[in-house]
């Protein structure tokens, strides 16, 4: 008598499926559309027991499920830290995946020289948190109150230092904002042209991640020929989730941009067609990300 096994989905599938089903309706999981009630601030990446920030792809998935949950604090831990920390997981709580990239060695034979042959295989392992909100118990700083907002009609200072240390080459002309690769140039509309501060530094932030994708820089191409295409729907992707880590480590509310609401149907298509997608743009996006602090002063 045969048995059929249901083989669980690997983790590459798992994460997609979360994304695309926050996509479909209608949800960026990137963008959260709450102020957190947390010491931590008004908006942070997703953090870890020890207030060290996750980063690629386990920010959008705790993300995503801080939205479906409706999780305001930022901290996540596992089961056992949070029993080190003397609180516990309350009974019945589902826990939120996350990865991190490992290695393994092999040897194979060198079919020309018969030799042994060893090399590193990197493979993702997944292992569960829990959000804060789902644990008893813990030390009165992980559920602190919310630190007041800053006034989003002023410049932020903490923005203008940043984006000022990288050297790009940004101009404010027109009314509409890109970067022009052929010029390695940034246009932006004029500061007061935007509804609040945030939306300016949130755009600026996507225009430099493209920008850190120039040959000078990182040489981000994904083989992109044209407007809409798979490569063009890739690096808009990237961009996207580069301007979301920016504004967590910034403390900006990264607002939905009028124009991308058109990207979606692509991002779908690329996520639908290959499970490792979000994973490459969130990587690609970290890397943007992490050259942009690297720019900045000591």
């Amino acid at each position: 008598m045969s048995r059929t096994f249901d083989r669980k989905p690997d983790i590459y599938t798992r994460i997609t499926a979360q994304i695309i089903a926050l996509l479909e309706a209608g949800t960026r999981p990137w963008i959260q559309p709450w102020q957190s009630a947390h010491a931590a601030g008004p908006v942070s990446r997703p953090l870890r027991f020890n207030l060290e920030p996750y980063s690629g792809i386990n920010i959008l998935t705790l993300w995503g499920s801080a939205m479906s949950q409706g999780f305001a604090a930022p901290v996540w831990m596992t089961f056992r830290q949070a029993l080190e920390l003397g609180g516990h997981v309350r009974k019945g709580e589902s826990g939120s995946p996350v990865v991190y990239a490992n290695s393994c060695k092999r040897t194979d034979t060198d079919p020309e020289t018969g030799e042994p042959d060893e090399h590193s295989i990197p493979f993702l392992k997944a292992y569960t948190v829990f959000n804060v909100e789902q644990i008893e118990g813990l030390p009165a700083q992980f559920l602190a109150p919310v630190r007041p907002a800053a006034n989003p009609d002023t410049r932020i200072g903490t923005a203008e230092a940043f984006f000022a240390a990288t050297g790009a080459d940004i101009r404010h002309v027109g009314s509409s904002a890109c970067y022009i690769p052929a010029l390695d140039r940034i246009h932006m509309p004029q500061f007061t042209d935007f509804r609040d501060a945030e939306g300016y530094y949130a755009t600026l932030a996507h225009e430099m991640t493209h920008w850190t994708g120039h040959s000078a820089r990182l040489k981000r191409s994904f083989g992109r020929q044209r407007f809409g295409d798979a490569g063009y729907a890739m690096e808009e992707l990237v961009a996207e989730l580069g301007a979301a880590f920016l504004c967590a480590d910034l403390k900006l509310t990264l607002t939905v941009r009028d124009d991308h609401a058109s990207y979606i149907a692509s991002w779908l298509k690329v996520l639908k067609g290959d499970t490792k997608a979000v994973f490459t743009a969130a990587a690609h996006a970290q890397r943007a990300a992490d050259w942009l602090h690297r720019l900045q002063p000591g």
